[in-house]
């Protein structure tokens, strides 16, 4: 498929049912964990090192210098250098071939930025949250949803250099994608640059998608008829874990802006349109998790009403059946004193006549209480 009808494909997204369709397709999609040794035959943390020239893959021959001064000797094409959670070791020699600026080595290393956009000079180096939905039976207090990693991507006219952090956001099957595209391919590293940033937030399409089925699940269990015995615990632990998804999504906006509005030169402007679709994709995602957010702090409130009124319920009814104990009390408590003279004392018909006095009593409060819906 062309870069073309990869737009229309996108576009085509303008209704919810459109967004769940590709979140669908976007779950369907085969996860290959590349980081496993048996992937990695050009050492520990290095996955793939391949090279392109007019978009087709070239058969890779030699290690990595090798594969760059072949490129850079014929002048056209460029590498693609995958890496997983590289050391300081491991990245120090290809930081030097591809003189990259050692502020974003640092980054690239430690992990655990921000999604931003930076330049060096002639290198491009952008940061993405990866995002991965985590299955579970049903959504407890402690239940981990959402899963986060990282991709950073250096992009210079002749390379990309893709360093991925933790156990999920494979790049296997994108790359396998472009290179069935190979016209997408021929227009450079800028192009696997969309590529990535467009595979990163069709999973926060997916991933967004399989919160709204639990957002609907809580919503479900707390406005059922025993509402108001729901965990609160569920409905907090799904706040967080929304906030882990809202922290990946929101700061990519200001990156894709800056791909798709603002002269790049290693991104051609041709390139920078398909950002500017990329970038109206996030804001609908981020608008999805702004809904979700609101219609999750409305939950809240309502389990909290109902908790109340559930207690307000059960005070009424002790303070009824309390009512009903202090009648016999009162007046056992009364004749319970020791005094000569007391009304019906000595007469036979006294214990009776108290007895029937408490019965009435309380069968009056009794049926007061019912009517006005206190028992």
């Amino acid at each position: 498929m062309s870069m073309a009808g990869n737009l229309r494909k996108v576009t085509s997204l303008g209704t919810v049912g459109g967004l769940r369709r590709v979140a669908r397709l976007a779950r369907r999609r085969p996860r290959v964990d590349l980081s496993h040794p048996a992937r990695s035959p050009l050492g520990s943390s290095v996955v793939n090192c391949v090279s392109y020239r007019e978009g087709v893959r070239v058969p890779a021959r030699g290690d990595v210098v090798e594969t760059v001064e072949r490129v850079r000797k014929h002048g056209d094409g460029f590498v693609w250098l995958g890496l997983h959670e590289p050391t300081a070791e491991e990245f120090a020699d290809i930081a030097e071939l591809f003189e990259l600026h050692p502020l974003a080595v640092e980054d690239a290393i430690e992990a655990h930025q921000r999604p931003k956009l930076e330049r060096y000079d002639e290198t491009l180096f952008a940061v993405f949250k990866t995002v991965c939905y985590v299955e579970h039976e049903e959504l407890t207090s402690t239940s981990e949803v959402v899963s986060t990693g990282e991709i950073m991507v250096f992009t210079g006219t002749d390379f990309v250099i893709t360093v991925r952090h933790g156990r999920h956001g494979s790049l296997g099957p994108l790359r396998e994608e472009l290179e069935s595209r190979p016209e997408q391919l021929a227009q450079g590293p800028a192009a696997v640059l969309h590529a990535i940033a467009d595979h990163v937030v069709d999973d926060y399409l997916s991933v967004a998608d399989s919160v709204h089925e639990d957002v609907d699940q809580v919503e479900t269990a707390v406005f059922a008829e025993d509402g108001a015995r729901v965990d609160p615990g569920r409905i907090y632990q799904l706040k967080r874990e929304l906030l882990e998804l809202k922290r990946a999504v929101a700061p990519l906006t200001r990156p894709l802006e800056e791909l798709a509005t603002r002269p790049i030169r290693v991104v051609d402007p041709e390139i920078q349109a398909y950002f500017r679709d990329v970038a109206d994709h996030l804001l609908r995602v981020k608008e999805q998790i702004a809904s979700f957010d609101e219609l999750l702090n409305s939950i809240l409130q309502a389990h909290l009403a109902q908790v109340t009124v559930a207690q307000n319920e059960d005070m009424r009814k002790i303070t009824a059946w309390a009512a009903l104990v202090a009648v016999p009390t009162m007046v056992c408590g009364l004749y319970g004193m020791n005094f000569e003279h007391m009304p019906e004392l000595h007469w036979k018909f006294g214990y009776p006549l108290v007895i029937g006095v408490i019965a009435v009593a309380c069968l009056s409060l009794y049926r007061g209480f019912r009517r006005n819906g206190w028992l």
